[in-house]
């Protein structure tokens, strides 16, 4: 039975959607196409109706869950973000949580087409998370680049540090609680050294 054009992207869609999750599940090393095609339903032959070799799959998987961790961010405020971001519900639930955190390593060892992915991505994800709306009020709650960026980066490492313990250890919890207490708490304190804002009837 022939299949549509449209089947045929949804299929695809399909296969990018189940290499993503296992991708963070178990890095880009961890499984393999004829696998990848099986979680998804088909068989290895078909795979390369869809992509000319897995490295491609790789790009077009890593693009789509950085896309999907920034979607996530959107109207989210910082603090917010942190406390569900820096959390043991994330960090034990790889194969649905950040791209960065599960795939950052694999990613700085992969070719440039997979590190312009991350760059994008992690770029969307700190525009989602210094934007907050555009109204003039909102402007005034924006958070600077930098912050957001720090703060990124400090969530992304406890993360990854965490998972690096044992799943039982009393280390991979410290390590949560002791960054996710001290990101917050430098978030407040930027908040503190903002000047006031301005009255509207000033």
């Amino acid at each position: 039975m022939r299949v549509t054009k449209a089947q045929a992207e949804q299929n695809r869609a399909h296969i990018v959607a189940t290499a993503a999750r296992l991708f963070r599940e178990r890095g880009y090393d961890g499984v393999g196409v004829a696998e990848l095609m099986a979680a998804s339903g088909f068989t290895h032959g078909g795979f390369y109706k869809h992509f000319g070799s897995k490295a491609d799959l790789m790009a077009e998987a890593s693009a789509s869950g950085l896309s999907q961790t920034a979607a996530r961010a959107e109207g989210v405020g910082p603090t917010e973000f942190v406390e569900s971001y820096v959390s043991r519900e994330h960090r034990d639930g790889r194969g649905d949580g950040c791209t960065i955190a599960a795939l950052s390593g694999d990613a700085a060892r992969q070719p440039a087409g997979i590190k312009t992915e991350f760059a994008a991505g992690i770029e969307s994800l700190v525009t989602a998370l210094q934007s907050q709306g555009d109204t003039p009020e909102d402007a005034e709650q924006r958070v600077a680049r930098t912050t957001v960026i720090d703060m990124l980066a400090h969530s992304v490492g406890a993360i990854m540090l965490s998972r690096a313990c044992p799943d039982g250890s009393p280390l991979a919890d410290e390590i949560l609680d002791v960054c996710r207490k001290e990101i917050l708490a430098s978030l407040a304190r930027g908040r503190s050294d903002r000047p006031a804002a301005r009255s509207s009837e000033a």
